[in-house]
């Protein structure tokens, strides 16, 4: 079964389109069958690739994160995607508000409690882009550990 996933951040610039990207090429290197996309809670830009250190610093780990554009979360997207992960509990509670009533997709944070945090910091303000791309590897390692089919 094809899982549908959208990671979720504030502009769709940093956190979600690296997740997006750091997820597809893992799970195509472990196989694994998913469909992946990303989004933001704010409008503000829309339509624009990942914001360039964020890119820079993909990169530099084999990451092209370049043909991605940012959009905005819809009402939709709830319908679309199995899971939408949020990068951190604010985006988190700004999604559930917009949650349609009965929606399918389930709704949670990328991290785990178990890592020690449960955030992945926006790295646009903490200038911090390989911290964050190293949580967002181990997540998304989780991830694809936990979707895989059993062997």
């Amino acid at each position: 079964m094809l899982m549908r996933i959208l990671f979720l951040c504030l502009g769709n610039i940093c956190r979600s389109p690296a997740a997006e990207g750091v997820f597809r090429e893992m799970a195509a290197r472990a196989g694994l069958e998913a469909e992946a996309d990303s989004a933001g809670t704010g409008d503000w830009h829309r339509g624009e690739p990942p914001y360039g250190p964020m890119q820079a610093a993909a990169s530099a780990r084999g990451y092209d994160l370049s043909s991605l554009r940012a959009r905005q979360l819809t009402r939709d997207d709830f319908e679309r995607f199995d899971l939408i992960l949020a990068m951190d509990s604010k985006n988190l509670k700004d999604a559930e508000r917009i949650r349609p009533a009965g929606a399918r997709a389930q709704l949670r944070l990328f991290l785990d409690a178990k890592t020690g945090t449960q955030d992945v910091p926006d790295p646009y303000y903490t200038r911090d882009f390989d911290g964050c791309l190293g949580l967002i590897e181990d997540g998304a390692r989780r991830l694809i550990a936990v979707l895989q089919p059993p062997q």
